[in-house]
């Protein structure tokens, strides 16, 4: 996915609703795609509960952390400086993410025992990442808004 497509020219510093939603769909889509693919992992391998959080939330963080990192390397940013411009704007983003989407699981009945094929799985995950991004857009607006967060991308496009 192009990240330049996610900050249009309109996004100028400042931290106005449609860039925050736009930080925050980029977040979500990378800790969507490490989530699951750990939560598949672990369930397929019959790992417990800990164990899978641990994978998802640590691959999470991997894929959220590399769309950004390679949107800022395709800017002409060198690898090294494109990893700490990566950490600066995910970080919080994927943490608080990352919290939510987790505890929503956790405290949804069932959640943490069903498996791939079961409907509760899908739906507490889904729902889980629908609170979080509801929970992690006004965490981005007040980030970005102080030169924080996704701001610090938008120097790099």
């Amino acid at each position: 996915m192009d990240h330049a497509m996610h900050h249009h020219a309109d996004a100028a510093p400042g931290a106005t609703w449609p860039t925050a939603i736009r930080a925050t769909l980029h977040c979500l889509l990378g800790c969507a795609v490490g989530e699951i693919l750990g939560m598949v992992i672990g369930t397929a391998l019959l790992w417990g509960n800990v164990p899978t959080m641990i994978l998802a939330i640590g691959l999470a963080f991997v894929f959220g952390y590399s769309f950004t990192l390679f949107a800022v390397v395709r800017a002409g940013v060198s690898p090294k400086a494109a990893v700490k411009i990566a950490l600066a704007a995910d970080t919080v983003s994927i943490a608080v993410m990352e919290l939510v989407d987790n505890a929503i699981i956790a405290l949804t009945p069932g959640a943490m025992d069903a498996q791939l094929s079961e409907g509760l799985f899908w739906y507490a995950l889904l729902g889980g990442f629908a609170v979080a991004f509801l929970v992690t857009t006004p965490v981005n607006k007040w980030m970005i808004g102080r030169g924080k967060g996704h701001a610090v991308v938008h120097a790099h496009h």
